[in-house]
């Protein structure tokens, strides 16, 4: 007995946005507009005939989320940018999202084959050269941070920074700076502050009488949350 043909996996549909479901509502009463004229215009302006009142509220409860297309239909209804119903973006897609961009648009912007940018932003791995990375940092308006996450530079600087607190801070000066494109003298501050900051830390905890595994969750703690702290004390050095 033969065996049917195998069928091909469905395609797998992209992740929706983060959501702001509060604003969404929030807007919407503001133009005192019902969830049926929110699903009517997405419906008859922008071709979504799957779009009912029931959904328009699903989105509002936070029990689904709009899509990337949706959400743009929705701005479009509610008289807003994308990214006033996206909580911070955070990867490559949801900074074009936010921005109302087609991926063609940031792809012709960048100096990128469109299959090319694509697969960067399917596989949340930015590979372009020093001059594309300027021209999307401009293009989707994106600070030091949130460029850093959205180029996959996060887990490198972890690493770096775990390693400067940990050890001698002095010898990732130099690396940190080629990560992130810093003033040198900025980072000296902040990873001798971060360095300081942890090297206090773990002391003060074993001298509490913690012991080692206290110590140890502590500092753990702090590791974990290195990118943050940088950030902050970055900020807080030139604010």
């Amino acid at each position: 007995m033969r065996r049917p043909p195998a069928q091909p996996n469905p395609p797998v549909p992209p992740p929706s946005p983060p959501f702001d479901a509060p604003a969404a509502r929030r807007l919407r009463t503001a133009l005192n507009m019902g969830p049926e004229h929110v699903a009517y215009g997405m419906r008859a302006s922008y071709g979504l005939p799957h779009v009912t009142p029931d959904l328009v509220i699903a989105w509002e409860r936070g029990i689904t989320a709009p899509t990337g297309s949706e959400l743009i239909a929705l701005a479009g209804v509610l008289w807003c940018s994308p990214g006033e119903l996206i909580s911070r973006p955070r990867t490559l897609r949801e900074h074009r999202v936010s921005h109302g961009l087609a991926p063609d648009d940031v792809a012709r912007a960048v100096g990128l084959e469109l299959l090319a940018y694509l697969s960067m932003e399917e596989n949340d791995e930015w590979r372009g050269t020093d001059r594309q990375s300027s021209a999307l940092a401009e293009l989707l308006d994106l600070s030091l941070p949130d460029f850093v996450t959205v180029t996959g530079r996060d887990r490198k600087l972890a690493e770096l920074l775990c390693s400067a607190v940990t050890t001698r801070w002095q010898a990732y000066v130099r690396p940190v700076a080629k990560l992130v494109s810093l003033d040198r003298r900025l980072l000296e501050v902040a990873l001798q502050e971060l360095h300081r900051q942890y090297q206090g830390q773990m002391v003060a905890t074993l001298s509490w009488g913690g012991g080692s595994g206290g110590a140890g969750d502590t500092g753990q703690d702090f590791l974990d949350r290195i990118v943050e702290r940088f950030w902050t004390t970055l900020q807080s050095n030139t604010g």
